[in-house]
């Protein structure tokens, strides 16, 4: 009996010695799994990262490239807008600044610098936008106008801008532009007509630009006519074209030209005005003073 005991004690020895090692080599297994699972977990986690990167950056580059073309669209709509009020008004802005001087719920000020022309006469207005709001609606006033022009038309708008001062009236002051650069226009074109029409007689000695238009009869270089054709501005804004004739005559006047004599030329020449209209009573004077190879 005892020696079947010591048999089974070697067997249950031997036995146990093979359940640990199964244990091990278990353990060994879960820990290879678990390190499996785990780089599997973090591969895929990955690989989900990297798809839905690729996603986003598809779908944020679609939704850039969407937002630069509605950008370009909208950009577009407005210089062909900046065009349109160009060629209706006659404006040309360069810059514009806008600064926000004071904020709060009822009451916004704003400070406005505009750099821009109409046609030659180029100017910089600044001004300060009050915006207080109203109930339901606001009100705007404009306060502290300043205007700096171009030193050529200074003199004629002196007026004018003196009494802006007081009124701060914005739309006068564009309109008055306007009206005079249209006015110099008609002035610019007239004389540059009568100039190509009839380069013996007429010259400008300003420029294409010029106030006058010198006429000489090329037989009688002492006989100078002078058309002085002046824009004048009011302190209200009214713009009046003014147009005189100036002599410059010989001791003894040509016999052709018998109103010079009496010192008449300046009123008959205010009577073709109003008879005639301006460009045929400058045409009447210029073909006065042509020769006769020159009006053909």
């Amino acid at each position: 009996m005892e020696a079947l005991n010591d048999e089974n004690i070697d067997e249950l020895k031997l036995l146990e010695a093979q359940i640990k090692n199964l244990e091990a080599e278990v353990e060994m297994l879960q820990e290879q799994q678990k390190k499996s699972l785990k780089d599997l977990s973090v591969d895929f986690r990955g690989s989900v990262q990297d798809a839905l990167s690729v996603l986003t950056s598809n779908k944020q580059n679609s939704q850039k490239a969407e937002v630069l073309l509605r950008l370009k669209e909208e950009v577009a709509e407005l210089e062909e807008d900046l065009r349109h009020q160009t060629d209706v008004n006659g404006f040309r802005l360069e810059s514009c600044s806008i600064k926000t001087l004071q904020s709060g719920e009822s009451e916004v000020v704003r400070q406005f610098k505009i750099v821009g022309s109409c046609s030659e006469l180029s100017f910089m207005v600044e001004f300060n936008l009050t915006e207080k709001k109203v109930g339901q609606s606001s009100e705007k006033t404009i306060t502290g106008l300043n205007v700096v022009m171009d030193h050529t038309y200074l003199q004629q708008f002196s007026s004018l801008l003196s009494g802006m001062e007081e009124t701060n009236d914005l739309l006068l002051l564009f309109r008055t532009i306007r009206t005079f650069s249209n006015i110099c226009d008609d002035r610019c074109r007239t004389f540059l007509h009568f100039q190509e029409k009839y380069p013996s007689v007429v010259t400008l000695p300003e420029g294409r630009r010029s106030q006058v238009m010198s006429l000489q009869h090329p037989e009688v270089p002492s006989l100078v006519f002078s058309i002085h054709w002046s824009v004048e501005v009011s302190e209200d804004g009214v713009v009046l074209p003014k147009v005189d004739l100036l002599t410059k005559t010989p001791e003894e006047v040509p016999q052709q030209f018998p109103p010079l004599a009496a010192g008449g030329a300046a009123e008959a020449f205010h009577s073709l005005l109003r008879l005639l209209g301006l460009e045929a009573a400058l045409e009447s004077v210029i073909r006065a003073l042509s020769p006769p190879e020159a009006e053909a």
